[in-house]
């Protein structure tokens, strides 16, 4: 599981992240909500170990992100959705490959994961062919499979259907709900209120570095007298920036 406690990230006096504090159980998608500038994807980075956190903690299935950090990055898998960054002269097998290498894994367990995986996302009919020239969703599925390979047991997503056609959006979503039912814990950071209430059980919604409300869709369309879930973001964003 996913336990992050009075999280805080300061740059130069600037409190990108202010005192949040939310859990994501194994088993289930969270979903971490705001616009941009908010303090996700900086909530993502300190809990990927790319960043350190100014004051609070960040605990990875019993392992705390800073005083473990090497067993952290065993633990995690990250994508970011703008930052596709693959290898176009070698092939999706050799680009998964390689990160399978630097996890550790043995040439059985890579060959095995891998066609596991090219199944789960519909890439067997280019696995061999090389990245160069693949498309934007053929790209955003080998950058996701190199970032699982490893069977991470927590897995955080920065916008993954970013740039993707429908049809490449939806492998990508199943993708998310298989993983789920392995009982992985997944943090998802999204601008689609469509893909949000497709996969998410609950979210998180922050707001200048602060988190402002939180809990499940339909908790949260009762609680606010709205359906829509987008409607609802935008009353409690608006606000704030009112205030």
């Amino acid at each position: 599981m996913l336990k992050v406690d009075n999280l805080s990230k300061i740059f130069k006096e600037i409190k990108a992240v202010d005192d949040i504090s939310f859990t994501v159980e194994a088993g289930e998608i969270v979903g971490l909500l705001g616009e941009n500038g908010a303090g996700k994807t900086t909530t993502l980075r300190m809990i990927s170990t790319m960043l350190k956190p100014s004051a609070g903690t960040i605990n990875v299935n019993n392992y705390d992100v800073i005083k473990n950090s090497s067993e952290v990055r065993k633990e995690i898998g990250i994508l970011f959705g703008g930052e596709v960054g693959i290898y176009d002269r070698l092939t999706a097998r050799e680009n998964i490959e390689y990160f399978a290498r630097l996890y550790g894994m043995t040439q059985e367990q890579i060959d095995e994961r891998i066609k596991e995986i090219s199944k789960d996302l519909e890439m067997e009919e280019y696995i061999d062919r090389k990245a160069g020239k693949f498309s934007r969703g053929m790209k955003q599925k080998v950058s996701i499979a190199r970032t699982i390979v490893h069977s991470p047991k927590v897995m955080l997503f920065d916008e993954p259907s970013t740039g993707l056609d429908v049809s490449a959006a939806r492998v990508i979503h199943e993708f998310i709900l298989k993983c789920k039912g392995e009982n992985k814990s997944i943090l998802l950071s999204s601008h689609s209120m469509k893909e949000v209430e497709k996969l998410c059980d609950r979210v998180v919604i922050i707001h200048k570095g602060k988190l402002i409300e939180q809990g499940t869709v339909e908790y949260l369309k009762e609680k606010y007298n709205n359906n829509d879930l987008e409607e609802v973001f935008v009353s409690l964003v608006g606000g704030k920036n009112n205030e």
